[in-house]
């Protein structure tokens, strides 16, 4: 089992004085979600996730030596960098940043020797309501990594990967689900071999051909901030009067999700999908202080999915995540008849008619 201290570096063999990396990660959507966690970005339960294909972040990562007079300067002791969304300074952003700096800082002991331009944009509408911090430090993981290994050239990809993952989790807890692998899971789950809280991994065992090229329809319900952090969220688990049975009721799903994924039984998948989605908001709604985070047209949405489900029997269903856009699952055999119901009686329910259509992909890749 490996710990954190594995992935503190020996003195590297090679150096670098300057250098860009391109990388993109996608966002990633939750089937066991994670709700709570402990100290660390370490998760309460463990979680499962498809991994998006369109909906993605691409950051550009510039570094340069700091010369020796600027080490003379206060700024050794500090981090240097500048970051720019869609080529424009972005001084709000700077703070997560500069905390997930610090961090990593132990992982990755080089950081304050360079000055870093971190590049970034995203591939859907900014403020969309898509989280963009889990594909955002993904993003920023793999060039991280990138500058490790070409400092360690003799690093496994394994490593790499892993360790890729470690850091991104680090930053934003499910972006270590937006590194590599189609269906991903994070946190210790005693049947799922190599699991870890530390960092994600490619989920091991077989998958029906069912979920092959999954779809995911994304409706944009409602673009604004939301009302209560994911972070302050994770944090009103702490004393949830529902917390320690929520955190099981996870592992169980997993459990029945694992023989799912083996014999394709896309009721089965629905109800525990569903079912999740609704526990997520429903610890929302029973935590102290309580909070809603889907709007009427979140529940439009849901009902018509429900009816048009019992009418036609297509294997159509949605999950949630912290917040009011609805994610529409479906297989791709059925693709041509959801989105024609999805354009004929939901569509009307998104903020200025806006949906994007997604499906599952590997994770980051370097451009």
């Amino acid at each position: 089992m490996l710990t954190t201290n594995d992935f503190i570096p020996a003195p590297y063999s090679h150096t670098l004085d300057k250098g860009q990396f391109q990388w993109s990660a996608p966002s990633n959507i939750a089937l066991v979600k994670y709700w709570g966690k402990k100290e660390n970005q370490i998760p309460a339960n463990p979680s499962v996730s498809f991994t998006l294909n369109n909906c993605k972040t691409i950051t550009k990562l510039a570094f340069a030596k700091k010369d020796n007079s600027t080490l003379l300067n206060t700024d050794s002791d500090s981090f240097s960098f500048d970051l720019l969304f869609e080529g424009k300074p972005k001084e709000d952003f700077k703070p997560k940043i500069q905390k997930f700096l610090e961090r990593i800082e132990v992982f990755l002991p080089f950081l304050k020797e360079y000055h870093f331009t971190i590049d970034t944009e995203n591939t859907f509408p900014h403020s969309s309501g898509i989280a963009s911090s889990a594909s955002g430090m993904a993003a920023l993981a793999m060039n991280l990594m990138n500058l490790e290994k070409a400092l360690n050239p003799a690093m496994t990809d394994d490593y790499f990967y892993q360790k890729a993952s470690l850091l991104a989790r680090l930053g934003s807890g499910s972006a270590c689900r937006s590194v590599k692998g189609q269906v991903v899971v994070w946190g210790n789950q005693a049947n799922i071999e190599g699991s870890s809280d530390l960092y994600g991994v490619e989920f091991p065992n077989e998958i029906h051909a069912n979920f092959t090229n999954y779809q995911d329809t994304i409706l944009l319900v409602d673009k604004g901030e939301k009302q209560v952090s994911s972070t302050v969220g994770h944090d009103l688990m702490h004393n949830h009067p529902y917390a320690e049975r929520r955190f099981a009721q996870a592992h169980e799903n997993l459990d029945t999700l694992i023989s799912i994924f083996k014999s394709g039984d896309l009721d089965s998948f629905i109800k525990v999908v569903e079912s999740e989605a609704l526990t997520l908001h429903a610890m929302m709604m029973t935590s102290m202080p309580y909070f809603i985070l889907m709007k009427p047209n979140t529940l439009e949405i849901i009902n018509a999915i429900w009816k048009f489900r019992n009418e036609t029997k297509i294997p159509v269903c949605f999950t949630l995540d912290a917040g009011a856009n609805v994610h529409v699952l479906y297989p791709e055999n059925v693709s041509e008849k959801v989105l024609q119901f999805i354009k004929n009686e939901l569509v009307g329910y998104c903020q200025n008619g806006q949906y994007i259509c997604d499906k599952i992909g590997n994770g980051a890749m370097m451009h």
